[in-house]
């Protein structure tokens, strides 16, 4: 059987447009030529003596955790999770505490590019794609949501690009048994710009943020920044998306694959 694997991360790109202003990735690299003035003086010996006076590329990063293809823990939404599930809820897990079951198994896509920019995703929009695509979930299955905002990674209005989930979409794919879901887009959410209109417009704070905050009933996590999604089919296909390891952390880097058995 052939097996494709399409990969559905981005790249990290020094000063890309990928987030807001001040909070772009920085990478500086060092390159063969340049490292190596510094290994033959710790070596006592002459750069002439390392082979065509080279010795490592070496790349220095300053990022976020949150910068290029990132797994979100359920502590990045809000300091307790489950509250819906346990009295009172529970300590909400950080990266390295998300259960590495979550993160290999069947993916679902949802088809929402078609939805203007902003638009908050309901639960009616959720059941009426899974109709169209003839599919039914299974706990634990990855959803991911293909957006509008895909196409504009790395341009001035990709943060302001794509429909959001709300949290009633949310809480409705978490009922169902889904614990990971994922997003072309910036953001889970509509993107702020749009909930700060709809706030001016008479909303209250309870719009902000509303599909992360409801990781606060019910403890879940989300890839952001996804790309390629329109490479895959509706189903038929698994994601594994394993997050870095950082210590206590509220999200981790992750190359995003999806892997179809033809």
């Amino acid at each position: 059987m052939a097996r494709r694997f399409i990969d559905i991360s981005v790249a990290l790109k020094s000063g890309i447009r990928s987030d807001p202003p001040g909070m772009e990735p920085k990478i500086e690299y060092t390159d063969h030529h340049q490292s190596a003035p510094k290994m033959a003086a710790y070596m006592g010996v002459p750069v002439e003596a390392l082979p065509n006076g080279e010795y490592a590329a070496v790349e220095r990063v300053d990022i976020s955790t949150h910068n290029g293809t990132h797994l979100d823990a359920p502590y990045h939404y809000f300091s307790r999770m489950n509250e819906r599930l346990v009295p009172g809820g529970e300590a909400s897990w950080r990266i390295d505490e998300v259960p590495l079951e979550w993160c290999h198994n069947p993916g679902v896509k949802l088809d929402f590019r078609h939805f203007e920019d902003g638009y908050v995703v309901q639960p009616a929009d959720v059941e009426a794609e899974l109709r169209r695509i003839g599919h039914t979930l299974k706990p634990l299955e990855i959803v991911v949501v293909n957006t509008r905002a895909g196409s504009r990674y790395g341009e001035d209005d990709y943060i302001d690009t794509g429909c959001g989930m709300g949290k009633a979409a949310t809480l409705w794919l978490l009922e169902r048994g889904i614990r990971l879901v994922g997003t072309d887009g910036w953001s889970w959410d509509a993107p702020f710009s749009h909930t700060k209109r709809r706030i001016e417009q008479g909303g209250d704070a309870s719009l902000i943020w509303e599909g992360h905050r409801a990781g606060r009933e019910i403890g879940y996590s989300h890839l952001e920044k996804l790309h390629n999604l329109e490479a895959l089919p509706a189903d038929g296909f698994q994601v594994v998306c394993f997050p870095v390891k950082v210590h206590r952390g509220s999200a981790g880097w992750t190359r995003a694959v999806a892997i179809i058995d033809d």
